[in-house]
């Protein structure tokens, strides 16, 4: 499998690290995906110089520039670039304002733009635009261009807005041209139904769709517009003129389409490297090498060029797998051109009108709108597609990205505030992030409990400003002075309680990271209620847990228990020691069903045949359960630093405890196993304390145990059973597990292969 690289610089590095393919992998792969993209990419170029009103022929140079200069010297190396539809409004208004000439050097200024883009390494920045905002842009483009090309599908002229082509459409329609309107409508038919035909789908669908209606119209001698070249096609010389005057206006035509472009070629690179496995794009270099494009295609009389997502998953899809296919594809359309000038001249305006028109819908893609809605972003979505159809296209994107400011300053800063309860217990809630602007909220609902009553003041939230912290102080004061108490119950970082004390750590920069509620103990964030007199409410430890899980908890859990109240299938028999500060649950990331835990003192597996173990044998009853009847697949022995048996072990048993003396006899083996056993390593190292030692040794040896019961002997041998040694480092908060081969205990999670020992 190819190294996964990220889009930067590496990108360059795994390009020229590629070792370079065979000539015959490039005949077999490259040339026939670059005849096809060519033969995609020849009527698309015609049908967007025609929807933009520039030249015929700037749609072909630009497809051939974006093949070669940009085939070259991008950093995206399937990618295939020209003309796109995204840019036909922009492009469009351009040139009705400032005429053909000066366009073209708007876009060589714009490709100019490109280059410093790509050479400042800002490509990255335009992933942060929101995808709303993007699909929303295509999307009202693509409206754009179905309105505007109906027009030309039904024998007439597009207007010069979106809202005017609405108006005149039904005229439109009345005064039907049938000749255009007929070639039209049955381009927009075959392009629908052809790749559902099986014989003949491989074909693609733009070029047999324009050539059948070309056929057509020839063969019939319909009288219809049909595209109009120059008499010398490579007649083309230096196009570019400089305005005469409106240079502000000029430059925000050059910043606008550098940006749009920019945005359509980095966005297109993306998804292109979501379709492979080669070289992943360097974002920057494809930036660099578009600009030298765009500067070439405008100097040459052509249009702006970016990455196209139609020809590059064409590219993709026919298994190119370097740039010489979009290099080549280029240089196809340069022979179309000079040998089938004429070829192009019969093909009718209606034709390529109706191929835009099925472009333009497929712009309104609806998986997008499921996807923009199923994250909440539909209003964004549609803002800017109605501001790209209403107004233009720069203003609609501009209108969605304030928006999208809006919205993330609404989610990030507006909290969810609300009060429960009746009578003279209430609970107040607030969750999120609490600022200024929730202050008029916040104290609307305050100011709504009853004078003298006890309420609970539940604070979930991320961080809490000056003007909350004040609101919320003053508020408290007030109602204990009128006889009513106040719990002030904070979840996560305690940034009133901070702001009472007066400790620098209500600032957010200031923060520590603390433990979550349901991983911290309970003295850490229940301590500060203890000299708080709460009628009702009891102090103890346990008392207070489970009130904790019945009001957070147990909502969250209660459909998994559900599930699990007719039985239980755990995976895992999970032996450990009884010590508090291990927390099986916690440390294997698993929940209620998983685990089947035996806890005792030292995570001793007696043996069976030990007559001591007679005097317990709840280990045994669980093991044979386990196996037995619940079939977990695993059984986990788990030992840990610190272990008081282990100390124990080591030195003397405390006296008086007859009951701990006789069991830790579990542990002589461990004993004489630790003495005469050799060394066991934890990450390569011995631990420093004898009864850390003792505790890695003790583990082999529990594990040896287990072997000996016959049911997980069987159960082993058939594959259906895996022993693992574990070890957990209390200090360091680690797991280890043991490595069968080394006989040492490794960091979970590490490179090296873990095996069960």
């Amino acid at each position: 499998m190819t190294r996964n690289v990220d889009h930067d610089n590496k990108g360059s590095e795994a390009v020229s690290a590629r070792p370079r393919l065979p000539l015959s992998t490039v005949l077999r792969h490259d040339v026939p995906a670059s005849l096809v993209v060519f033969l995609v990419a020849v009527p698309l170029s015609l049908g967007i110089a025609l929807a933009s009103g520039a030249p015929i022929v700037a749609g072909l140079i630009a497809a051939v520039v974006g093949g070669v200069v940009a085939g070259s010297l991008g950093g995206a190396p399937l990618q295939v670039s020209g003309p796109a539809a995204g840019l036909t409004v922009v492009m469009a208004e351009t040139i009705n304002e400032f005429g053909w000439a000066v366009t073209c050097a708007i876009t060589v200024a714009a490709g100019v733009l490109q280059v410093l883009f790509g050479l400042s390494r800002v490509a990255r920045a335009a992933l942060a635009i929101s995808p709303a905002i993007v699909h929303g842009m295509l999307a009202g483009i693509g409206v754009t261009l179905v309105l505007g090309q109906l027009h030309i599908v039904l024998g007439g002229e597009a207007q010069s807005s979106a809202v005017d082509n609405v108006l005149e459409l039904p005229s439109q329609i009345i005064n039907l041209h049938d000749t255009a309107a007929l070639l039209g409508l049955l381009t927009i038919a075959l392009l629908l139904v052809w790749g559902k035909l099986p014989v003949v789908r491989k074909v693609p669908a733009p070029l047999a769709a324009i050539a059948l209606v070309t056929v057509l119209a020839v063969v019939t001698g319909a009288s219809a517009e049909r595209v109009d070249l120059p008499g010398d096609v490579l007649n083309i010389g230096l196009v570019p003129q400089l305005p005469d005057g409106g240079w502000f206006d000029f430059g925000i035509a050059v910043l606008t389409i550098a940006l749009i472009a920019s945005v359509e070629t980095l966005l297109s690179a993306v998804a292109v490297d979501k379709m492979h496995t080669g070289p992943r794009a360097n974002l920057n270099r494809e930036l660099v090498g578009q600009g030298v494009g765009n500067m070439t295609s405008g100097a040459l009389g052509g249009l702006p060029i970016t990455g196209v997502i139609v020809r590059s998953s064409t590219n993709v899809a026919t298994g190119a797998r370097t740039r010489l296919s979009a290099i080549l594809h280029g240089l196809w359309i340069v022979l179309f051109v000079v040998a089938l000038a004429g070829l192009i001249e019969s093909i009718p305006l209606a034709a390529l009108a109706g191929l835009l028109v099925h472009v333009g819908a497929k712009l309104v893609n609806m998986a997008h709108i499921r996807q923009v809605l199923k994250h909440g972003d539909l209003p964004l979505y549609l803002v800017t597609l109605l501001g790209v159809v209403v107004i233009d296209l720069l203003t609609g994107v501009l209108i969605g990205i304030g928006l999208s400011l809006l919205l993330m300053l609404r989610r990030t800063m507006w909290s969810g505030i609300h009060a429960e309860g009746e009578g003279r217990h209430r609970r107040i809630v607030v969750e999120g992030v609490l600022t200024f602007l929730s202050v008029p909220r916040l104290s609307t609902v305050l100011n709504s409990i009853p004078e003298g009553s006890h309420v609970t003041l539940e604070l979930v939230v991320d961080y809490l400003d000056h003007a909350s912290f004040e609101c919320l102080s003053s508020w408290l004061d007030a109602h204990e002075r009128t006889g009513g108490t106040v719990v002030v119950d904070e979840i996560g970082h305690p940034w009133f309680a901070n702001g009472k004390s007066d400790s620098p750590t209500v600032r957010r920069d200031a923060v520590e990271p603390s433990a979550p509620r349901w991983l911290a103990p309970w003295s850490e964030w229940m301590a500060k209620d203890a000299d708080v007199e709460i009628p009702d409410q009891r102090s103890e430890p346990l008392r207070r847990g489970t009130s904790e899980f019945q009001a957070r908890t147990a909502p969250l859990v209660q459909e998994t228990l559900s599930r699990l109240a007719s039985g239980q299938q755990p995976h895992t028999l999970f032996i450990t020691c009884a010590d508090a500060r291990i927390v099986p649950n916690v440390i294997t990331t698993s929940g209620p069903g998983d685990l089947f835990t035996v806890r005792n003192v030292g995570n001793f597996v007696p043996e069976p045949h030990d007559e001591t173990a007679a005097d317990d044998a709840s280990v045994g009853a669980s093991i044979e359960y386990a196996v037995s009847v619940l079939q977990v697949r695993e059984i986990v022995v788990c030992g840990h630093s610190s272990c008081g048996a282990m100390k124990a072990l080591v030195g003397d048993v405390p006296a008086g405890m007859p009951s701990l003396e006789r069991w830790l006899r579990h542990g002589e083996p461990s004993r004489r196993r630790y003495a005469t056993g050799g060394t066991v390593t934890l990450d390569g190292r011995v631990p420093d304390l004898p009864g850390d030692r003792l505790a890695l040794h003790n583990v082999l040896q529990q594990l040896d145990h287990l072997r000996r019961y016959p049911i997980i002997a069987e159960a082993e041998s058939r594959g259906e059973l895996q022993l693992t040694g574990m070890y957990f480092d209390v200090g360091n908060a680690q797991v280890h597990l043991l490595d069968a081969d080394s006989s040492g205990f490794e960091p979970a999670g590490a490179e090296r292969p873990v095996r069960t020992g």
